[in-house]
């Protein structure tokens, strides 16, 4: 049955446009007069564009996450060669019964030529989609197929500030995180908010870049399904949580880092899972979990299938590209795993060029003031070797990774999960030991139950520098200078 809106709701397609094609402003609520309002976000909000429209009742469909809302244009911007690429809020705002109202959308204007000084951000949307559950189940809650073509759930592109805004504990103890609970019933956000989105990741990002004298070009993670994606790049960006990546997105990458381009991965749980894109852009498969219900399984397209990307059945680990993974790694300061810990990273080889200019000591704790190590995390098989981690590569980790910093992670299990598994069904570190190694018996189980947050680097032809953890950028608003120094030595070594 569809949902009548009773209020404004809008979405903007295509989401990723250059100068001089068109974008389509999708807007639905109650039949009223509405003021559209586009501005470009980065340390400062511009307004650039403004109309006025009237809304009409469309309905959410019922299956609008899987197969998009497909409402008609309200209007449309041909975009003007004078815009900058960037990140583009749609802000729909009606007064209805005189109470204002606003949706919230948004799109991207690309670069129309590549500049080696600007490096190329790809804000995580496949993510985004994943987690969003405007008008049906998203794929945490047993879909299978979410549509880009749909307004995003709200939290999930503005959020105000407060306690609770952040899903890592930021006040342990705090069992259940019940300050993040309380934030999201207050505002009436999707529960989902803390863990995907603009605001919490790439936001202070780029405030923190452009305050800096950094320029960057933006694109979303479709784009980078295009070979040509880098081409004429010295720098290309992750940042915050990045989880989803088809197989075409992580050719682009690997193909640019081995022929000398360099990344940073300011993010975690980065890459785990694969996700194919159809439809012509308009919708993202990932069957998960589900994976044997995925109809490439058990054919000659298996190596597309929408499972771990560290899957036995796919050999090709996540640590091939960014040298971690998730399945090495797990939570910290979220719930009952590592709930009280530091936050941050003990520094293990402080003399390496990324350290320079900091204070930073063997032993040292680096962006624990900002709790930089939080909520996911990715980690590597290593051992100790004369009291240096030093990796083994069972996993796929580079033989030149080097691990510059540790903070200790766990995986959910059925006695610190918040939402414990039932005794049918496998828990989290279960899962991922039967998908990593084939089988999910004690030994296998107990080869990640102790998973470690792990920054480090390795050079496959550029550098790649990997933070390991979703919360790398709250680390870029002031209270942690080593972190900004970081990552001024990472962006301006990358741009050379």
């Amino acid at each position: 049955m569809n949902e009548q809106l009773s209020e404004p709701a809008v979405y903007a397609w295509p989401q990723s446009v250059v100068a001089g094609q068109t974008v389509g402003i999708h807007a639905a609520g109650p039949a009223i007069a509405a003021q559209v309002t586009v501005a470009r976000i980065g340390a400062r909000r511009e307004v650039v564009w403004r109309a006025d429209i009237t809304l009409e009742p469309h309905d959410a469909p019922d299956r609008g996450a899987a197969n998009g809302c497909d409402w008609p244009a309200s209007t449309t911007i041909d975009i003007p060669t004078d815009w900058r690429s960037g990140y583009y809020e749609v802000v729909v705002r009606s007064n209805a019964a005189r109470v204002a109202h606003e949706a919230v959308g948004f799109f991207v204007v690309r670069s129309a030529t590549a500049d080696r000084s600007r490096p190329l951000l790809a804000l995580a949307t496949n993510t985004w989609n994943a987690y969003n559950d405007f008008a049906g189940r998203n794929l945490y809650e047993g879909g299978t197929r979410v549509s880009f073509a749909r307004p995003m759930a709200k939290g999930l592109l503005r959020k105000p500030t407060g306690p609770g805004e952040r899903v890592t504990v930021m006040n342990p103890p705090d069992p259940g995180n019940r300050e993040h609970v309380s934030y999201l019933r207050s505002h009436q956000m999707t529960q989902w908010a803390g863990s995907a989105g603009w605001p919490n990741y790439e936001l202070p990002f780029i405030r923190w870049a452009e305050r800096n004298g950094y320029e960057l070009d933006y694109a979303v993670n479709a784009d980078l399904e295009d070979p040509r994606a880098l081409a004429d790049r010295a720098l290309y960006l992750s940042v915050g949580h990045d989880e989803y990546w088809s197989s075409a997105m992580r050719d682009t990458v690997e193909a640019f880092t081995r022929s000398g381009g360099n990344a940073m991965f300011l993010s975690g749980n980065t890459a785990f899972w694969q996700v194919r894109i159809e439809d012509d852009g308009r919708t993202m498969v990932g069957y998960k979990d589900r994976f044997e219900r995925d109809p490439v399984f058990g054919t000659d397209q298996q190596h597309l299938l929408t499972a771990m990307w560290s899957d036995h059945l796919l050999e090709r680990p996540e640590n091939l590209m960014t040298g971690v993974s998730f399945v090495r790694g797990g939570y910290h300061r979220i719930g009952k795993v590592v709930a009280s810990g530091a936050g941050g990273y003990t520094v293990y080889q402080p003399d390496h060029w990324v350290f320079d200019g900091t204070d930073a000591a063997y032993g040292d704790l680096l962006g624990a003031e900002s709790v930089i190590v939080g909520y996911e995390c990715d980690g590597c098989d290593f051992t100790m070797s004369d009291g240096v981690p030093t990796p083994t590569g069972s996993d796929g980790t580079p033989a030149d990774f080097q691990i510059l910093g540790l903070a200790p992670t766990q995986h959910f299990n059925r006695t610190n999960a918040p939402r414990p598994p039932p005794d049918s069904a496998r828990s989290e570190i279960e899962h991922i030991a039967w998908r990593a190694f084939g089988d999910e018996s004690n030994e296998s189980v107990a080869k990640i139950h102790h998973g470690h947050a792990t920054m480090g680097v390795h050079e496959p032809g550029g550098f790649v520098f990997t933070s390991g953890t979703t919360d790398w950028a709250c680390g870029l608003t002031g209270s942690s200078p080593n972190v900004e120094r970081v990552t001024k030595n990472l962006m301006d070594r990358g741009l050379q």
